[in-house]
């Protein structure tokens, strides 16, 4: 990850969860964090990919960074991740609700199963988070910064990906809603909504290469994908002090793509049955790659 444009030392004393910080943009934010000076906490389902990730930021940053594995789906595990990290130093100052799960689908193909499989995660393991969290601020007088990590889909609706449009949508709104309601306590809610970040997990399930998807640069005002630093530098500000009085905000972070294109998945609607089966099979092989790898942390 390129510098950070922040002063070393500017998140000092800070103690941040970051949920689903294991891999992808969740490991990009904790590093940020950590290498500005922050108590890192991480969480999510593989422990043995938490193991390595937190080894791997602490050597870089010489910061404190504790892996938690916790699936927070399940509300009464969450309960316990929160109460092992109060137990642990005390409240955290921050959250980055991170965790997230998608794929592309036709809505009509998609069974009940697979609409949980993403809202279960994004809607509700996330509000689970927030309660927890909120009400330990609330009763111990603490001020927090919360992030939820969200879509430009949320503003403009997401075709083919109905299930996560329909869940960060309800983030969006749980931003707006506690910002208010949390406000008096002196707990921010904010909100980022990154464009394409080419991420492996993302993009097994996004952007096979069946879809016939239009290249993502090309649909985007600047040319490029978003790069990793950019995503941090914001991540940070939004977690530093000094911007106090910003709070229950979605900031979109993409290039100005959706509002050039939409920045969504409506151009899949050209593809036809076959198409879409070759696109099934490339995301169920993703999956079951997937399962094999929590099965060898697990076991291993």
């Amino acid at each position: 990850m390129d510098a950070l444009m922040f002063r070393d030392g500017l998140l000092k004393g800070k103690r941040i969860l970051v949920t689903g910080g294991g891999t992808g943009l969740g490991e990009v934010m904790a590093q940020a964090y950590a290498q500005l000076g922050a108590t890192v906490y991480i969480c999510g389902r593989r422990l043995g990919v938490l193991e390595d990730t937190a080894g791997r930021i602490s050597g870089k940053t010489g910061a404190v960074v504790k892996p938690i594995a916790c699936d927070i789906r399940v509300a009464e595990a969450v309960e316990e991740m929160i109460a092992t990290i109060w137990a642990d130093g005390g409240p955290l100052t921050g959250l980055v609700n991170n965790a997230a799960g998608n794929f592309i689908s036709r809505t009509k193909d998609l069974s009940p199963r697979g609409f949980n499989a993403i809202a279960d995660i994004v809607f509700r393991g996330s509000f689970y988070v927030t309660l927890a969290c909120g009400k330990r601020w609330i009763d111990g007088g603490d001020k927090a910064s919360v992030i939820s990590i969200l879509t430009t889909w949320i503003w403009n609706g997401g075709p083919f990906t109905v299930p996560s449009a329909m869940s960060k949508a309800g983030l969006n709104i749980m931003t707006k809603s506690l910002a208010a309601e949390w406000g008096p306590h002196g707990i921010r809610l904010n909100a980022i909504a990154p464009g394409p970040f080419p991420t492996k997990g993302a993009w097994d399930r996004l952007n096979p290469s069946s879809s016939g998807r239009e290249d993502s640069a090309g649909a985007i005002p600047m040319g490029r994908v978003g790069q990793m630093h950019e995503l941090a530098n914001l991540a940070a500000f939004l977690m530093a002090d000094g911007c106090d009085y910003l709070t229950g905000q979605t900031i979109a972070i993409d290039g100005a793509m959706h509002l050039a294109s939409g920045g969504n998945f409506w151009t899949l609607a050209r593809l036809g049955d076959a198409d879409w089966q070759a696109i099934r099979d490339q995301i169920k092989a993703a999956n079951e790659k997937d399962k094999a790898q929590r099965a060898h942390w697990q076991h291993g």
